[in-house]
């Protein structure tokens, strides 16, 4: 019994964790697919983007399904584990185990597909180039918030300070700050300063730190392994307390 006590409270308390992150990963896709203003709403206006961004772009749906699952899931594992419903933990475990599987063939559609993403990040390249070059300097949106991805990320531009050659504005030579090491940033100070463009910047900010981002991979799919472990074992010793 105590070793079952034990269990319960871990099941209340994991799944506690999980219903408060799925709360917050529901305010974060709704408030992706509410602000006009953010890197999604500009990227679906560019003109002539390919038309499988749309289906990369829809990141706020995913987030908003995702944190849906999230709160169910701790629901059901809280309300599981305290009511020692067997019917709640194998709602549980059967939701763990699909989206478990669905992670796995994610990552596998990824590897697949990785020729195919690389060839679509190119191309939505080309258009933000063109959407920099004719907004730049005269849409205060895509002024600010280009602005604010290169102050975030330390970079200028997509590619480099070429980027805003010929927009509104650079027409008297000049470019952004963020594009210089000195002040005026002129053409002859952006071409010296030769700083990173946001892509590549982020492009080096992954491989950096991909071994941190593997392993959280691996530790969420470790806690969920255990969870489906735990959930299973409550509802084996509940069945059998019941026979």
């Amino acid at each position: 019994m105590g070793c079952f006590g034990f269990l319960k409270t871990m099941m209340f308390l994991f799944n506690g964790i999980i219903f408060v992150a799925g709360a917050g990963v529901l305010a974060v896709g709704i408030w992706v697919k509410v602000d006009k203003g953010s890197i999604l709403s500009f990227l679906q206006n560019l003109e002539g983007a390919p038309s499988d961004l749309n289906q990369v772009l829809n990141v706020g749906y995913l987030l908003i399904a995702l944190g849906s699952v999230l709160l169910l899931l701790g629901f059901l594992g809280c309300c599981g584990a305290v009511r020692e419903s067997k019917c709640m933990l194998l709602m549980f475990f059967t939701i763990i185990l699909i989206v478990f599987i669905a992670e796995v063939a994610g990552a596998v559609v990824l590897l697949v597909f990785k020729g195919l993403i690389q060839g679509v990040i190119s191309q939505v390249g080309v258009k933000i180039v063109e959407s920099v070059k004719k907004d730049y300097g005269a849409n205060k949106d895509v002024t600010g918030l280009l602005n604010a991805i290169m102050d975030t990320l330390k970079c200028c531009g997509f590619n480099n300070y070429t980027d805003f050659t010929n927009s509104p504005f650079s027409q008297n030579n000049t470019y952004p700050s963020q594009c210089c090491t000195v002040s005026p940033c002129l053409k002859v100070n952006a071409t010296a300063a030769n700083v990173t463009g946001c892509f590549p910047a982020l492009v080096k900010w992954f491989d950096s730190n991909s071994v941190v981002i593997i392993g959280v991979a691996l530790g969420i799919a470790v806690l969920e392994l255990s969870a489906m472990v735990v959930s299973m074992t409550l509802y084996c010793q509940i069945k059998a307390k019941g026979s």
